[in-house]
C-alpha cells in the first residue's frame, strides 16, 4: 500500500511499506501483560501459513477446507475485514483505509466471514486477521458497506477530530507528515502517507480497537497481523493487547507486527520483540538475493546473518507489499519463487508463510472484482496466483511438519546453485536453481528403501505416483534433479525396502513371522484428527487386537500410512483402524472388521476409509472384534484405469459410497501411475454393495476434469475380490 521511508540494507536501497505487509502464522502466542516486557510460548509443528491474499472470504473457506486442512497447513492468513474506503478503479490498498469497524469488506459481509472462519476452524486450519489498527483513511467518501457521512477526521459513531494526532499538539510537523523516519515522536503522532493517525495512547481509542479485535476473536479468529505496529509504538501496543480476550484455542491472541527496517533505537524490529512476533522482511531481502545470485550460501542462513531470532520472526519470500516494490522474489520469479518458497518450509527458520495472491501489471491494480470492487472467487491460474497448491510446495509443507526438531545434516553444494540437505534422517532435498539438470550421489541421511520424490508425486496404496529415488544402505543416492526444480522425500514417504513408519512396529513371533513373509502397506483416509491413528489386526504382526501395542501410522495429508513387514504368507488376516490419545484412550473405527489376505510373496497394499464416526466396543482381551451382521465382511475392489495425462496431473476415482468419497472430489482415491497409463488402486468396500463412480483428473492446482459419460456402474463381490478394467472416457 503506502510506503514508509526508504532503507539501506546491505548496501542496496529498499523502500518498505508500513501499511499492509503479511501476518501472523504460526506465530508465538503472547501472553500479555500490562507493560511492553511478555513471554512467548513455540508454536506446534503445524505451523505453516498460507498468506491468501484479497481472496474471498468464499474462496478462502474453500480452501481451508480441501487444500489447506488436508495439506497440513496450520493457518491462513486474511485481509482485513472491516469496512473501507472506495478509491476509482478499486486500488487494493482501498482495504487499508477503514471507515468503520463493521465486517463489510471488498471480501465478503459479516456472515460470510464468520462462515469462513467456522469452515477453517473444522478444517484445522487458525485465521489470522490483518488488522488495521493504526490509522483510518486519507481520501475518499464512500465505503463497501455504504457509509458515506464520513471525512478524514470525523467518523460518526466511532471517532471524532480528538481521537486522532495532529499538529502541533503531537505532531511536530506543520503539514501533519512524517519527515525524520528516525524520530520516535514523528513516527508514531504524525501521518504515514496522509492517513489520519489515531490517537492510540488514548484509553478510548485503545477500548475501540479491542473491541473490534475481541468481535473478530469471538467468531474464532486466532490472532492478528498488526499493520503499521512500528508507527503505534511499544507502549500503546501492549496496552491495546492487555484489553483483548482469550482466543477459542485457549491462548492469547498471536501477534506478528510489521515493523519496517532500517530504524534503530525504539523504532527498530528488536524493540518491538516484547510485544509479538516480526514480519521477516531481513529474512525475505536475503533469501532473494541468494536466489538472484548464489544459494550456495545458504548453508549458514540464519542468525549469523543478523536475522531476528527464529522463534520470533515470521518469514515468507515475499508478501503483497514486497512483491509490488521489486525488492523480493514474486510469482513473476516463475520457478525461482517456487524453489525459494520450498527452500523456506525445508530449511526450518522462523514460522513459514506462503504466499498466494493475485497478477498484476500496474502496482495498485485490484484484484479479480465485480464492478464494484467486490473480490469474486479464486480460480486459480485465472488472475490468481495459487502458490499453496504447486506440488512441490504443498507437499513440502508435510515434509516441514514431519521434519520439524530435526537438524540440518548431510550439507551439500557446487559452490553454485546446486544445494542438498537432510533435516536429521528425518527428510531430505535437492534444489536445482542453475539452467540445466544435475546429477550427483548425494548423502541423504536416510535409511535404505526406494522413496517417492514429493515435488512431483505423492504415496498411494504403497507406491510412488511420480518418480522414485533409491537409497543405499550408505544412506546415499544418485539423484537427477532437473534444471530449476528440486527433489525430496522424508521417512513417510518410503514405497519399498522398509517401513513407511517413523516408529518401529511391534516384531511378530517366530511362529507368525515365517522365513518368506511378505510385506503389506495399509492406508487410511478420513480418520478423525483428534489423535493419532493406529493399526492393529488378527496376528501377532498386528499386536493381536491389542490397543497398547497396535502399530502407529504416519500422517501424510490426509491420509495415514504404514508398511508392516514380515506377515505370514497366503493367510487370511482381520484388522482395524484406531485413535489412541496421549492418555491411552481408544476410539475403535465403527462397524465390521476389515479382511485381507496376504500376498503369497512379495508386497501388497490397501487402501481403506474411516468408515464413520464414534466408536464401537473394544474387545475383551483375547478376543476378536465381532462385526455385525449388517456391517460384517468387506471386500477387495481393485479399479483400473488406461488413461493418458499431461505433467502435473493424477487420476482419481470417486463415487456413490463413502469408500468411494461420497462424489466429493476432495475426498477422491488417488490411483498409482506405476503401469502408466494404466493407473491402479485397490480399495475395501462393502462386500455385495451396489454402487456407482466415475475418474477424474487433477492437476497441481486442484483442477478437476470429469471423464464423459454416464456413471459407471458395479456391484462388489460377496466375499473375496474383484477388479475393473476401464478406459478413460
Amino acid at each position: 500500500m503506502r510506503r514508509s521511508h526508504p532503507h539501506r540494507r546491505g548496501g542496496r536501497l529498499r523502500a518498505v511499506l508500513a501499511s499492509g505487509a503479511l501476518i501472523t502464522a504460526g506465530v508465538v502466542p503472547l501472553t500479555l501483560a500490562a507493560t511492553a516486557g511478555t513471554a512467548h510460548a513455540a508454536m506446534n509443528n503445524s505451523d505453516v501459513i498460507a498468506n491468501l491474499f484479497m481472496w474471498n472470504w468464499k474462496s478462502v473457506g474453500n480452501e481451508c477446507s480441501t487444500v489447506l486442512g488436508p495439506s497440513g497447513y496450520g493457518g491462513v492468513q486474511v485481509a482485513p475485514p472491516q469496512d473501507s474506503t472506495t478509491a476509482p478503479g478499486h486500488p487494493w490498498w482501498e482495504i487499508y483505509q477503514p471507515v468503520d469497524y463493521n465486517l463489510t469488506s471488498r471480501m465478503g459481509n459479516e456472515a460470510q466471514f464468520a462462515a469462513m472462519v467456522s469452515s477453517c476452524r473444522a478444517a484445522g486450519v487458525k485465521v489470522y486477521v490483518d488488522a488495521v489498527i493504526n490509522h483510518m483513511t486519507g481520501q475518499g467518501s464512500s465505503s463497501y458497506g455504504g457509509v458515506t457521512n464520513y471525512s478524514k477526521y470525523n467518523y460518526p459513531g466511532l471517532y471524532s477530530s480528538a481521537d486522532f494526532h495532529n499538529y502541533p499538539a503531537d505532531c511536530p510537523e506543520s503539514d501533519d507528515q512524517i519527515h525524520d523516519w528516525n524520530n520516535f515522536t514523528e513516527v508514531t503522532k504524525c501521518e504515514l502517507s496522509d492517513l489520519s493517525d489515531l490517537r492510540t495512547e488514548s484509553d478510548y481509542v485503545r477500548t475501540e480497537i479491542a473491541g473490534y479485535l475481541n468481535k473478530l476473536i469471538g467468531y474464532g479468529v486466532s490472532g492478528f497481523r498488526v499493520d503499521a505496529a512500528k508507527h503505534i509504538g511499544q507502549t500503546d501496543l501492549a496496552a491495546i493487547e492487555s484489553k483483548l480476550n482469550t482466543t477459542a484455542d485457549g491462548t492469547a491472541p498471536y501477534i506478528a507486527q510489521e515493523v519496517a527496517l532500517g530504524s534503530s533505537g525504539q523504532l527498530a524490529p528488536s524493540a518491538f520483540e516484547g510485544t509479538g512476533s516480526l514480519l521477516g522482511f531481513d529474512y525475505a531481502d536475503d533469501l532473494a538475493q541468494q536466489f538472484n545470485g548464489n544459494i550456495a550460501n545458504l548453508k549458514t542462513f540464519g542468525s549469523s546473518w543478523g536475522l531476528l531470532p527464529s522463534d520470533k520472526e515470521l518469514v515468507f519470500v515475499e508478501n503483497h507489499d514486497t512483491e509490488r516494490d521489486g525488492s523480493t522474489l514474486s510469482y513473476k520469479s516463475g520457478a525461482t519463487n517456487t524453489l525459494a518458497t520450498e527452500f523456506e518450509l525445508a530449511w526450518g527458520y522462523g514460522t513459514p508463510e506462503v504466499y498466494a495472491g493475485f497478477d498484476f501489471n500496474g502496482r495498485d491494480d485490484s484484484p479479480p472484482a465485480d464492478g464494484n470492487g467486490f473480490v469474486t472467487d479464486t480460480a486459480c491460474g485465472s488472475g490468481w496466483e495459487c502458490t499453496d497448491r504447486i506440488t512441490g510446495v504443498n507437499h513440502l509443507v508435510a515434509w516441514h511438519n514431519h521434519t520439524a526438531g530435526q537438524s540440518v545434516a548431510n550439507w551439500y553444494d557446487d559452490g553454485s546453485n546446486l544445494i542438498a540437505f537432510s533435516r536429521g534422517n528425518a527428510g531430505w532435498i535437492a534444489i536445482n536453481n542453475e539452467g540445466s539438470a544435475q546429477t550427483k550421489t548425494f548423502a541423504t541421511g536416510l535409511a535404505a528403501g526406494t522413496y517417492c520424490d514429493i515435488v512431483h508425486g505423492a504415496v498411494s496404496g504403497g507406491s510412488c505416483t511420480g518418480p522414485t529415488v533409491t537409497v543405499d544402505g550408505s544412506g546415499n543416492a544418485s539423484v537427477t534433479v532437473p534444471a530449476k526444480d528440486s527433489v525430496a522425500f522424508d521417512s513417510t514417504d518410503l514405497v519399498t525396502g522398509g517401513s513407511a513408519s517413523p516408529t518401529p512396529t511391534p516384531t511378530p513371533t517366530a511362529s507368525t513371522n515365517p522365513t518368506g513373509g511378505v510385506t503389506e502397506t495399509f492406508t487410511v483416509a478420513g480418520a478423525p484428527s483428534s489423535a493419532p491413528i493406529y493399526l492393529t489386526g488378527s496376528i501377532a504382526a498386528l499386536s493381536d487386537w491389542a490397543p497398547a501395542s497396535a502399530i502407529p501410522m504416519t500422517q501424510n495429508g490426509a491420509y495415514w500410512t504404514v508398511t508392516v513387514s514380515g506377515l505370514p504368507v497366503s493367510t487370511a488376516v482381520q484388522y482395524k483402524y484406531i485413535a489412541r490419545d496421549s492418555s491411552g484412550n481408544v476410539t475403535w473405527e465403527p462397524g465390521g472388521n476389515m479382511a485381507l489376505t496376504t500376498a503369497s510373496s512379495g508386497s501388497a497394499a490397501v487402501s481403506d476409509v474411516w468408515t464413520g464416526s464414534g466408536a464401537t466396543a473394544s474387545p475383551s482381551a483375547g478376543a476378536t472384534p465381532t462385526p455385525s451382521a449388517s456391517t460384517a465382511g468387506t471386500v477387495s475392489e481393485t479399479f483400473k484405469e488406461n488413461a493418458s495425462t499431461v505433467l502435473g496431473q493424477n487420476i482419481y476415482v470417486v463415487g456413490s459410497i463413502p469408500a468411494l468419497g461420497n462424489w466429493n472430489t476432495g475426498s477422491a482415491v488417488l490411483l498409482s501411475s506405476a503401469t502408466y497409463p494404466v493407473w491402479a488402486g485397490t480399495l475395501s468396500l462393502p462386500s455385495g454393495t451396489a454402487f456407482e463412480y466415475k475418474y477424474i483428473k487433477k492437476d497441481g492446482s486442484g483442477n478437476v476434469t470429469w471423464e464423459s459419460g454416464a456413471n459407471r456402474t458395479a456391484t462388489s463381490p460377496a466375499s473375496g475380490s474383484a477388479t475393473l478394467n476401464d478406459s478413460w472416457k
